[in-house]
């Protein structure tokens, strides 16, 4: 991959976009993770405006940290960058108290990761109506549009999508030639949604290089059959991700009434 000239794409295509809307710049969650860098440097190296928010819940301290100092060598590099940092573990917990009980915790454990993502959503677009933003999003091409991998209406929401057509590997190399601190670039991904230590990989099951082969194989109209051992099983992991995620990825369907019932 030309890195260099995807980035200059990018950059292009970010601040056409904005131009066109008539916004001032873009706001993005950074988190501590690979794709938030790249999609906040990306942002950055537009020249206008972009705000970054911090928005921990009960976060661990390395996510936090490595958030940190990203920030501050986005500031220390270009004077275009603002951080506002946004505490939402008392709104979340205060949320939480106000919930009736129920009987499944697991279930509840999944619902209330998936609301951390939306709260966070809600917190940037509280921020783009304020001053005349885009909500960029940090989702890449396995997780947008191979196995699903983000929350409905939370990191998925989002105004545009600058790194969606990057596989993981792709977005590491932009990582690599943009000068991204290397505790981000060795760090192992998390969506960052469960308070704890586990990893994409241990949610998943797959490795993302795993997932982009089984990605292209899927493309390629290959099935199980076609695969033994690993191969098999990371196949049938996308496979499955793939389909119970599908709803995320197609347009909301809408009943179209027939013209009689009018």
């Amino acid at each position: 991959m030309q890195t260099e000239k995807v980035i200059t794409h990018i950059v292009d295509w970010l601040r056409d976009y904005a131009v066109n809307a008539k916004c001032k710049g873009f706001v993005i969650g950074v988190s501590g993770g690979i794709d938030s860098a790249v999609t906040s440097t990306l942002c950055a190296k537009t020249g206008l405006d972009l705000l970054c928010v911090e928005m921990p819940i009960h976060q661990g301290e390395n996510q936090v940290t490595r958030a940190d100092r990203h920030i501050n060598w986005l500031m220390e590099n270009f004077a275009n960058v603002k951080r506002q940092p946004v505490n939402l573990t008392p709104v979340f917990d205060g949320l939480i108290s106000v919930l009736p009980p129920v009987e499944n915790e697991e279930e509840r454990f999944m619902s209330l990761a998936n609301t951390r993502a939306r709260l966070r959503m809600t917190t940037l677009y509280y921020f783009a109506a304020l001053e005349g933003y885009l909500v960029a999003g940090t989702g890449n091409k396995v997780e947008d549009f191979g196995i699903g991998f983000y929350t409905k209406y939370g990191d998925g929401g989002v105004d545009l999508s600058p790194i969606a057509d990057l596989l993981k590997t792709e977005v590491y190399a932009l990582g690599a030639t943009l000068g991204i601190n290397q505790d981000i670039m060795d760090a192992a991904p998390t969506d960052g949604l469960w308070g704890d230590s586990r990893t994409d990989e241990d949610q998943i099951g797959a490795s993302y290089p795993e997932l982009e082969w089984a990605m292209k194989m899927d493309d390629l109209g290959k099935t199980e059959k076609d695969f033994s051992d690993r191969e098999k099983e990371v196949f049938l992991i996308y496979k499955k991700f793939n389909t119970s995620n599908r709803h995320k990825m197609i347009p909301i369907p809408i009943c179209e009434i027939p013209e009689g019932l009018k």
